[in-house]
């Protein structure tokens, strides 16, 4: 297989000299982990006393990790990264908000970028969060089988009722529909909710696609449960395969309620279970359809040898590779200028509701080991090969 990550040509044509510059600043930033913290304080400081930094926040790091407040801002960055190859995902990443009005904002707004997705080649799946459309407490006590009260019942009657809103939308307009995975303990009900979605709607095809995070060491099993029941009633599965990002959140809850973490134990166990779940979709291909969400240059290269010696086409419409916005473009552009699919979440909303999801952001860079490193070094490697050109 051609190593065709470290093409930096590729990677930035898209950026202009300045655009790179931030870039490299950007990430020289986040490599600091103490000013990450500091910025962190500070940032959230400054927004809850109002104080006037929503511009410098839009300059720097909102416009390099989203594509604009509204879904209609985003559409010059989806245009652009078209023109290379590379599709988008429209994220709604307005976080933290547990209130009726804001979960039926939430599915307006989702059922707005499935109306986007249906107008748009270069937007091939509409997405959502569960807990953008209920709160995470309900989804918990559902998991456990509590009982709820009659006001909770009514509660997860309307969650269901915002949930099959969007997917029946989703299967009418023919849009491919991804619903992120979020905490283990919230978990449970978000699946079951899911799988009665993929019964629904995914008969012919999938079009309802669920999240599988693989440094949960049971998602293996799961997958092959849910492979068994989907082959009994005849439905289609549709997955986006991630590692997943709440891994300090689940271990120090897990430690704290005294009960087994459900983290493998090593990044090398997370690494063999990721592998391990892409096998065994691409031998079931199917009754399946895989969104490679991964920033792991050995995952991609081992899909993309999985396909060659399969021989499934680069552009078979059942397998996308997936990145964040702002993060591992020598991937994207790459796979894309090698003609397989690929696309970008692309999170929007206005700066102040989307800063949960910026600072995430910048922690997780600073604690996936060698992610920023790598991302400095193609950006450094690309500088110097513009400037010799010059």
């Amino acid at each position: 297989m051609d190593k065709i990550f470290n093409n930096t040509q590729v990677a930035f044509s898209l950026k202009t000299d300045t655009e790179l510059d931030r870039a490299y600043f950007l990430f020289k930033m986040i490599a600091n982990e103490p000013l990450v913290r500091i910025g962190t304080a500070v940032t959230n400081f400054a927004l809850k006393a109002h104080l006037p930094v929503e511009g410098l926040i839009r300059a720097t790091v909102f416009d390099h990790f989203c594509g604009g407040t509204t879904e209609e801002d985003c559409l010059t960055v989806v245009d652009k990264m078209f023109t290379k190859g590379v599709s988008s995902v429209l994220d709604y990443s307005v976080e933290g908000k547990e209130e009726e009005e804001q979960f039926d904002a939430a599915l307006e707004m989702t059922l707005k970028t499935v109306e986007f997705a249906k107008e748009r080649q270069a937007i091939p799946f509409a997405v959502f969060k569960p807990t953008g459309l209920g709160r995470i407490d309900l989804y918990t006590k559902i998991g456990e089988k509590q009982p709820l009260s009659a006001e909770e019942t009514a509660e997860w009657s309307r969650v269901k009722e915002r949930f099959e809103i969007i997917c029946k939308t989703a299967h009418q307009k023919d849009v491919a529909l991804l619903i992120d995975g979020e905490e283990s303990w919230m978990q449970d009900a978000a699946d079951d909710l899911v799988t009665e979605m993929m019964q629904k709607y995914n008969k012919e095809k999938a079009i309802v696609y669920n999240t599988l995070q693989l440094y949960r060491w049971d998602r293996v099993d799961y997958l092959k449960k849910l492979h068994q029941q989907a082959i009994a009633e005849g439905f289609h599965i549709g997955m986006k395969l991630v590692r997943g990002a709440y891994m300090e959140k689940e271990n120090k809850r897990a430690e704290e309620n005294n009960y087994p973490t459900p983290i493998c134990a090593s990044k090398e166990a997370t690494d063999e279970n990721y592998d391990a779940a892409v096998v065994y979709m691409m031998n079931n291909l199917d009754r399946m359809s895989i969104f490679a969400g991964t920033h792991n240059e050995e995952s991609s290269y081992k899909l993309m040898d999985l396909m060659q010696k399969m021989n499934i086409a680069k552009n078979d419409s059942r397998i996308c590779f997936g990145q964040l916005y702002g993060m591992s473009d020598n991937i994207s552009y790459n796979l894309a200028q090698s003609g397989y699919n690929v696309a970008k979440y692309l999170p929007f909303g206005p700066v102040r509701d989307v800063m949960p999801y910026l600072i995430r952001r910048a922690e997780e860079n600073t604690s996936v080991a060698g992610q920023t490193s790598r991302e400095l070094n193609l950006l450094k490697t690309e500088r110097n090969r513009r400037k010799t050109e010059k």
